[in-house]
């Protein structure tokens, strides 16, 4: 649970922490149709030295961004094998008795570990280099012109900052129901396949209790400062974009249109 660090807010001085937020965000969502392009592993190598480089200037550590990326490995091995046992595209490359690993099976989880490893750290840079009220504001701007059609947009906004901003929260109670249900003597690691799932649900019930709590209090909470969802408010901290939020939009355009061209003449 401590390698758990998407979500996380790192207080630093840097020139992306000062960045504006709604900036970053479509800057998030500039790389995302990035990674999504089929530019093959060459465009995947310009994105991760791009990505690797914006890290640098947040000053955040290549060991936070591996901290965040660690708990899907489950989620990764997982689709190794299914992607081995299903696909059955391109050459042999070697057989297991008379289990056959294929060429296409090898290249098409590689190409989902690298796009999912990237989209973890892009998402864990813009967590960790901006606070969750300005995502929270970011947000409601850019949703803004969707209100002709209904769309709540502070509304939406009030949501995503809440559920990021309780994913630390949540894992420090899931570590403290852990030690109370071990102190008890529930064995979580050792033991059969029932014994395991028997433990987990040990843990995931008052888990939920818990958190269905902590959403009744936050609610009574808001209650009590007047908080009304679709009342006109004020805002005391005003977003202003800056000649650097727009070089980072050119920047990260022009890293899309470099995908798009390595797309069209790979």
């Amino acid at each position: 649970m401590n390698n758990i660090a998407l979500g996380s807010y790192l207080p630093l001085n840097s020139i992306i922490h000062r960045l504006d937020p709604r900036a970053k965000i479509c800057a998030m969502l500039l790389m995302m149709i990035a990674i999504f392009l089929p530019a093959g592993y060459l465009g995947y190598v310009v994105l991760g030295i791009c990505i690797i480089c914006v890290s640098m200037l947040a000053k955040l550590k290549l060991s936070f961004l591996w901290r965040a990326m660690k708990p899907m490995l489950f989620m990764l091995t997982f689709l190794l094998i299914i992607n081995l046992l299903v696909v059955r595209e391109g050459s042999i490359l070697f057989t297991i008795g008379s289990f056959a690993i294929y060429s296409g099976a090898v290249s098409q989880t590689l190409y989902i570990v690298v796009r999912l490893a990237l989209m973890i750290m892009i998402t864990t840079i813009l967590t960790a280099t901006t606070k969750p009220l300005e995502l929270t504001l970011a947000i409601e701007d850019l949703l803004k012109p969707f209100q002709v059609i209904h769309v709540p947009a502070h509304e939406i906004a009030m949501m995503i900052s809440i559920a990021l901003r309780f994913i630390p929260t949540l894992i420090e109670e899931t570590q403290r129901i852990m030690k109370a249900q071990a102190s008890r003597g529930v064995d979580m690691e050792n033991g059969k396949l029932m014994e395991k799932v028997r433990a987990i649900l040990s843990l995931i019930v008052p888990l939920f209790v818990s958190a269905f709590q902590r959403a009744e209090d936050l609610a009574y909470a808001m209650e009590a400062r007047g908080y009304i969802p679709n009342r006109p408010r004020s805002r005391y901290k005003q977003l202003k974009m800056s000649g650097k939020d727009y070089l980072l939009l050119a920047g990260t355009m022009l890293i899309l249109a470099t995908t798009v061209l390595l797309v069209i003449y790979g």
